[in-house]
């Protein structure tokens, strides 16, 4: 399959003309992280923008970033962290639970995809920190939407609308995000031997209690994917994030009104922070190469629902994010398209 990999926004917009004019599709990858994501793309020719790299203007004391798209996701983090900064919406590394190697995911990838990690639940998905960008259209024209400031929109978000195109609507290189303080501690609770429905309970009751929960998961029984040490039972994590006087203070308030649940158990510091990376990344399932992993988002009240009817139907294994609003199933790879018709 032909390889374009234009190094400037002039040559870009000169190929996609190009492209546009024959007729003949493109396949945009960066770092390609994520092509084992949904169905392939059925393209003659790859359209490679990793000569789009490098960071342009980080302003820590705006909380601002701009890079190209082809900039890989851990350089950017390892700024931010020597600056005691992130990126809020937590995105995970795809790369191991889809067949490839780890640290290879980009900003622009991962923003064309809209992904996030379990933080989602508080600070939104990655198209609500996504600021402005530079792009160009599938007709060979560039254009720019968006700004470097957190109020900018006027008229149509065409930042939103880029989020989650999957690289469809036009090619990106450059785009601005906004970056948030870290937090100074973190604090997760532990619940265990819930059963689905309960853990769904519990996790809507910490979210709506005024204790500003940042994360909410459930994992089943022999579902562990490293991340939980020695997890026998079911487990179910609530994190808490801020000054550490005031997660040890909401922690020891949360596990109280959750009593009737069980007694829940504190974890702080790195111990606290490793299970959250682990689901970002979807470590349960990483290595389920020889399953269809399928990732469902519902209303959280119906996670518990959807749940038990896909292991009922089919040899299957699932967790939950966001509260059961997200639920990850690795299912037997010897069923039709890895289950879908259920």
């Amino acid at each position: 399959m032909p390889r374009f990999r234009p190094e400037d926004g002039p040559e870009l917009a000169k190929l996609i003309s190009w492209a546009a004019g024959e007729g003949q599709a493109l396949e945009v990858i960066t770092g390609g992280s994520k092509r084992g994501l949904g169905r392939p793309v059925e393209a003659p020719h790859i359209l490679d923008v990793t000569g789009f790299t490098g960071i342009e203007a980080y302003e820590p004391e705006e909380l601002v970033l701009t890079a190209k798209p082809g900039t890989l996701l851990r350089e950017i983090e390892a700024m931010l962290d020597r600056a005691e900064q992130m990126l809020a919406f937590e995105p995970g590394d795809w790369g191991p639970l889809l067949g490839e190697a780890p640290g290879r995911q980009t900003l622009g990838g991962m923003l064309a995809c809209n992904l996030a990690g379990p933080r989602r639940i508080k600070q939104g998905a990655a198209r609500d920190h996504l600021l402005g960008f530079h792009a160009v259209s599938g007709r060979g024209e560039a254009f720019k939407a968006g700004g470097r400031v957190v109020k900018n929109v006027t008229g149509y978000d065409l930042s939103k609308l880029m989020a989650g195109s999957y690289g469809t609507l036009a090619v990106l290189t450059e785009v601005t995000v906004k970056v948030l303080p870290k937090p100074e501690a973190t604090g997760t609770l532990l619940l265990s031997s819930l059963d689905h429905e309960r853990a769904v309970a519990a996790m809507t009751q910490a979210l709506n209690s005024p204790h500003e929960v940042s994360g909410a998961a459930h994992l089943p029984n022999a579902t562990t994917g490293g991340v939980l040490p020695a997890a026998a039972r079911p487990t179910t994590l609530i994190r808490l994030e801020g000054p550490r006087p005031s997660v040890e203070a909401r922690a020891a308030a949360l596990g109280q009104e959750l009593g009737d649940f069980g007694a829940a158990e504190l974890l702080l510091d790195a111990a606290a922070i490793t299970p959250w990376r682990v689901l970002a990344d979807v470590g349960p399932f990483a290595a389920e190469h020889d399953r269809a992993v399928w990732r469902i988002s519902v209303a959280p009240q119906s996670g518990p629902g959807v749940a038990a009817a896909i292991t009922r139907a089919l040899d299957a294994r699932f967790f939950v994010d966001w509260a059961g609003g997200l639920v990850w199933c690795a299912v037997a790879a010897d069923v039709t398209d890895g289950g879908a018709e259920i």
